[in-house]
């Protein structure tokens, strides 16, 4: 990825009088940073300023719109945002960053962050048959070992399906359209384990200016390049947005702190990894039994209220591949460390368990012959996550409270959910309950693992006809 970043406005065609200005940030290798303009009268920039300006003055907000129409937002923001210095202005506007042609190294970069609101595309509904791998090193060596796992993700799909349809008929009162479509998702999601994590992808961001800007502090340090070059292109094109808004100072001691961490600590990694493990349980059992009716009568998809998270946090460890981890990472109430993605603790067996015999013996054979053509190149472990596949395991460290853990073991545990992940969240939920059901604790779990289910081709987005 080339670090040269031209910026320029892209405009889009009228659309009943609706012509907005979105700031564009194009990249050389095809990467593409867009801030949405949804092309309201009321920018971001001036709503933010318009609540600061209400927390400070008894004239009410008619009078500051009196004075944002006078000004127009331009004008009305230089006059006050940017002298102002208060963080939480920022927590007032929101904006939309798309991000296309990045690899998923960088979407999961994007998305380790509590706050973070946005989706990424779905394994599930890409084509790979011409979807870019992401190569850093730029060798024949190493586009070899990319196009080696495409080679191997293409050439099984029709096979594969051929056996789910046999392993899964289809029922007489099932419809052929979502039933097709389910086998396909299964297959996906069978497959979706040789899909280097190099393999590019695209996402949404959706925040504050406030948590835009402190995310990026953070990612512009990033141990990978091309990480910190999309922040790059991000941050272009919100100065070019909100110019009032994004003109934070930075401090030489604040940046060479966050460089060192990020570069030293971030990557977490644990070569004696259990397979399972409650590591950490600190409940204060005492406090909980006094909710004992709130935990005990909570109905089927229904939260925990909030402060039951007083009484304390669990903490788990285990492998997961690293498909199943970016499903996992979505869950921003629990604390997640980021993994660096290696060989180290092998790949994950149920893949491989769910392709035919022939398929199967090719996938080991390949997986045999991967691992010494990249070790051979030599790169840095972080480099090395480009050329390795998302079925590989990491070790996942998870730590949370009663509410965030309620919540994700019972999303997760459905049979909707991948099998792997759902394995883990099943272990997780029996746990609890092992735990705590004394104190009143139910969880609503759904125990039929990993069985076909043709709903899961109605998981989707498509045009009314």
């Amino acid at each position: 990825m080339c670090a040269r970043i031209e910026l320029n406005t892209f405009c889009m065609p009228p659309i009943k009088n609706f012509s907005p200005k979105h700031a564009r940030v194009d990249l050389k290798d095809g990467a593409m940073v867009l801030v949405l303009d949804t092309g309201a009268m009321i920018t971001p920039e001036a709503e933010a300023m318009l609540q600061a300006l209400h927390s400070r003055s008894s004239k009410g907000v008619l009078s500051h719109l009196e004075i944002l129409q006078k000004k127009g937002p331009e004008d009305f923001m230089a006059s006050f945002y940017v002298g102002y210095g208060h963080k939480s202005i920022g927590d007032c506007g929101t904006c939309t960053i798309f991000i296309e042609g990045v690899s998923m190294l960088v979407a999961k970069a994007i998305q380790d962050w509590m706050l973070y609101s946005g989706q990424e595309s779905s394994t599930r509904y890409m084509n790979f048959s011409a979807q870019p791998f992401r190569d850093p090193l730029q060798t024949k060596e190493s586009a070899l070992i990319l196009e080696n796992w495409r080679s191997f993700y293409l050439n099984a799909q029709k096979p594969l399906r051929e056996d789910l349809t046999r392993r899964y008929p289809k029922l007489n009162e099932e419809e052929t359209v979502i039933y097709e479509k389910a086998i396909v998702a299964r297959s996906f999601d069978i497959l979706r384990g040789f899909l280097p994590a190099g393999t590019v992808t695209n996402l949404a961001w959706h925040t504050n200016l406030r948590q835009a800007a402190d995310k990026l502090a953070l990612i512009r340090h990033h141990p990978l390049l091309e990480v910190r070059e999309i922040a790059g292109a991000i941050l272009s094109a919100l100065q070019k947005m909100f110019p009032s808004s994004f003109g934070h100072r930075q401090y030489e001691e604040t940046e060479g702190y966050n460089q060192h961490w990020m570069n030293s600590e971030y990557y977490y990694s644990n070569p004696e990894c259990p397979d399972f493990c409650l590591t950490e349980s600190k409940m204060n059992t005492v406090l909980l039994s006094k909710y004992h009716e709130v935990l005990a009568n909570r109905p089927v998809k229904t939260e925990l209220p909030k402060f039951i998270a007083e009484c304390g946090t669990l903490q788990f460890e285990f492998l997961l591949d690293f498909g199943s981890f970016r499903d996992l990472q979505r869950h921003r109430a629990v604390i997640q460390r980021m993994p660096i993605l290696t060989m180290e603790h092998g790949f994950e067996p149920w893949y491989l368990e769910n392709l035919t015999d022939n398929l199967r013996s090719e996938a080991q054979t390949l997986i045999k012959k991967q691992k010494p053509l990249l070790e051979s190149l030599g790169p840095k472990p972080e480099v090395s996550q480009y050329y390795i596949p998302m079925g590989y395991r990491i070790p996942d460290r998870i730590t949370g409270d009663l509410p965030a853990l309620v919540y994700l073991v019972e999303l997760r545990s459905t049979h909707f959910v991948h099998p792997t992940l759902q394995k883990r969240a099943l272990q997780m939920g029996r746990i609890m309950l092992d735990l705590f059901s004394d104190y009143g604790l139910a969880l609503h779990l759904d125990t039929e693992s990993g069985r076909f289910d043709i709903n899961r081709g109605r998981q989707d987005i498509v045009a009314k006809e």
